[in-house]
């Protein structure tokens, strides 16, 4: 009986901590989405003008129109789209009307029309976000200058090499068409979210803790005693 009493203490302590880490993962869910909504409705909010001085940590993802003009610097960052494949961000600089030379993350184009990529002529509005990737580790590879391919935004590099404020502009909207590079808008999508899928883990676990627990219990409820030796 008391080995019984024993497992049984130690399934309902083993499910009790498991459920508990599964309602830390439902109440971390429900944290992630409230921050997810705060940072859509930031990013679709009315367009500002460029800061004077942006923030990084304030400022990010901050809706601005931008008009001025490019000129043939661009760098291009190999990234991969979904049910499309590999291709290129296309960054370049612009002189804008203000006086101020920024990063404009142009958008996507293929791995096979980047030859036909050109700047637009004459002044063009820019609407989209300012961001401030965060996509440099130990990692990732150089660039490869010679063929002008980069693996990640490395803004202050992109900066440097393009001479321009480390500012970027990633565009949602142009006013004039950009032949075959298409704006790559800031989103929440890139953002993990997978507290929903560990909740489920925690809770299946618990399940199964308990069910084993029940199991061991009436097995050993059932064990026959043995019988005395005479």
């Amino acid at each position: 009986m008391g080995r019984i009493l024993f497992l049984i203490g130690i399934g309902l302590g083993g499910a009790a901590v498991l459920i508990s880490l599964g309602v830390w993962q439902v109440q971390r869910l429900a944290w992630k989405q409230a921050v997810l909504a705060d940072i859509t409705a930031r990013i679709s909010a009315d367009s500002v003008a460029l800061p004077v001085d942006p923030d990084p940590v304030a400022d990010k993802y901050l809706p601005v129109a931008v008009t001025g003009t490019y000129d043939d610097q661009v760098i291009y960052v190999l990234v991969s789209q979904k049910q499309i494949g590999a291709g290129y961000r296309v960054i370049a600089p612009m002189q804008t009307d203000a006086g101020r030379r920024v990063l404009i993350d142009r958008g996507f184009v293929r791995l096979e029309e980047r030859d036909a990529v050109t700047a637009p002529a004459g002044k063009v509005t820019v609407t989209g976000n300012l961001h401030w990737p965060q996509e440099i580790d130990s990692f990732t590879p150089a660039p490869d200058l010679k063929e002008n391919i980069w693996f990640a935004r490395d803004l202050p590099a992109m900066a440097q090499a393009l001479n321009a404020d480390p500012l970027l502009v990633v565009a949602r909207e142009t006013s004039l068409p950009d032949g075959p590079v298409t704006p790559l808008p800031v989103d929440t999508a890139g953002i993990p979210n997978d507290h929903l899928q560990y909740a489920i883990t925690w809770f299946s676990l618990a399940l199964i803790w308990a069910a084993m627990t029940l199991v061991f219990a009436l097995r050993g409820s059932r064990r026959r005693p043995e019988r005395p030796n005479l």
